[in-house]
Order: C-alpha cells, then structure tokens, then sequence
C-alpha cells in the first residue's frame, strides 16, 4: 500500500487545504464553462451571420488570391527581416552612447532614445513617407527601426548595467579597456538576462509591419484588405481574420520558440557553464611553513 506524502509549504504561499482545493475545481469548472460558452455563442453567430458560407470562402482557392497572401507576406517578413537588424544594431550603437564616458556621446545618445521611444510608430512613418517623400518600404522599415532601436537601447543598457559590478572592476584590474570589457565581459553575461525581452520587442517590430497598408506597402495586412473589400466575394472580412490571424500568431509563436531554443543551447554550452572546483585537499605546505 502506497502513502501520498502530505505536499510542503513553500515560500511563496501557503498549500491550499482540502476546502481550499474544493473551492478552486469549482473556479476552474465554473471558468472552463463560461469559457466554452463564449466560444460556442462566438460560433453561433458565425454561423447564423452566414460567415462559412461558400461564397465568402471561395476567394481562397483561387491561384491569384492565393500569390497575393504570398506576396503580402513575403513583404511582411522582409520588412521586419531589414527592421530587426537594423534595430539591433542601432540599439546597441545608442546602448554604447548612454553608457560612455563623454558626457556629450551620452547625453545626445539619451535624447535620441527618450525622442524616438516617446513618437508614436505611426507618425514617424507617416512623416517619413509623407514629408520626406521616401518609398513605402524604407519609410515603413525606417520607422520600426527608430523606434524598437531606441526601446532596444534602453534593454541593452540595463542588461548590461545588471552584471555584478565585481566582473567590470575584475576586468578593469586585469587591463582591460572598457569597449573591451564591455563586448568580451558584460555583452556575453547579460544576454541571457535581455533575450526574452529582445525576443518581445522584435514580436513587436513584426506586428507593426502590419502599419505598412497604411502607406500603401502591400505587406500581408494590405493584401487581406484587398481581398476582404472585394464586393464580387461578398465581402469575406471575417474568412480573411480567420485566415491572416492564425499566420500572424504562429510567426510570433515561432520567435517566442526561437528564443527558448536558443537560451537552452546557451545553457548548454560549455563555454558558459560554470567550472566544478575540486574539493579541498591537504597539500605540500609552503616552503617557510610549519
């Protein structure tokens, strides 16, 4: 006969007694149903609305619809592919400004990143698009790239001002200049820290793409506009939802992916393992010492 061990209390809370238990199946049967009820009166009205009728489906199956979603978002992808990088490499050249020395660097450094973090996305393009009479597609990835750069900037900064202020004065008493401390000591340490928060803000930078029909870049949002606006079809604005969503989650889905893939491999890694000390034993003594 088996015993269930009685489960231990821990810091955070206290275990839940059988009352207790009781009254939590109750919430959560309680919610799942509200829930299930939601989602069939969602459907009901799907349905008594006509939204699965044939005719507001049948846009799909055509080639020509079906290159134009392709299109769009291949455009999407290489909009936010030149936007990432982009990002990354102007948060890190602003990172470098706020954290250096010169009290000039640093303080330009902090107003670019306070400006461009505080201006609405949509306006930066629009007055790029608009006022400086750039093409969609560079207005559009200009925009991102100011604004996620300077919000990456600041995530930068602080991942790297999070490392123990022991391993920079270490680094500094070996010799160490400090672009060198930076990008061979701090840099590598902090990532683990500031990964799931690039990895967010990059989720950002590819919804925002969606801002590009705006401006008439046809990115996969354009291009389910196109098709949901088309009386010939009866204007399947709900099919095209229930079609473009699921593909904009499941690319957000696989960043987030991305990113728990890469922080175990770092885990992995060697190289970034802590080393095992051997334990203590007695030795030859120093010569003079009794």
């Amino acid at each position: 006969m088996t015993t269930r061990t009685a489960p231990s209390a821990t810091a955070l809370y206290d275990i839940p007694g059988p009352v207790a238990r009781k009254r939590h199946r109750l919430y959560g049967t309680v919610s799942t149903v509200l829930i299930l009820a939601l989602v069939g009166w969602v459907i009901y009205l799907l349905f008594d609305t006509g939204q699965f009728t044939s005719a507001k489906w049948t846009p799909f199956e055509y080639k020509g619809i079906q290159k134009l979603l392709l299109r769009g978002l291949g455009n999407t992808l290489k909009a936010f592919a030149y936007a990432a990088v982009l990002s990354l490499v102007l948060g890190a050249v602003l990172a470098v400004g706020r954290l250096s020395d010169h009290r000039v660097v640093r303080r330009v450094s902090t107003l670019l990143v306070e400006f461009f973090r505080a201006m609405p996305v949509l306006v930066m393009i629009f007055f790029i698009f608009v006022a400086l009479k750039v093409q969609p597609l560079p207005a559009l990835v200009t925009g991102l790239t100011l604004y996620n750069g300077s919000v990456l900037a600041e995530v930068f900064r602080t991942g790297i001002n999070s490392v123990e202020r022991g391993q920079r004065e270490a680094a500094y008493a070996l010799g160490m200049r400090k672009t060198q401390v930076i990008t061979f000591v701090l840099a590598p340490q902090a990532v683990r820290a500031m990964l799931p928060t690039i990895i967010s803000q990059l989720v950002v930078a590819l919804k925002d793409t969606s801002l590009g029909y705006l401006i008439t870049y046809e990115e996969f949002l354009h291009a389910g506009k196109l098709i949901a606006s088309n009386l010939d079809y009866d204007l399947p604005f709900i099919p095209v939802v229930m079609v473009i969503s699921p593909i904009y989650i499941g690319m957000c889905m696989l960043l987030s992916w991305f990113a728990t893939w890469v922080a175990k491999r770092e885990r992995r890694n060697p190289k970034t393992k802590a080393v095992e000390v051997a334990p203590a034993e007695p030795g030859t003594l120093l010569p003079g010492v009794q």
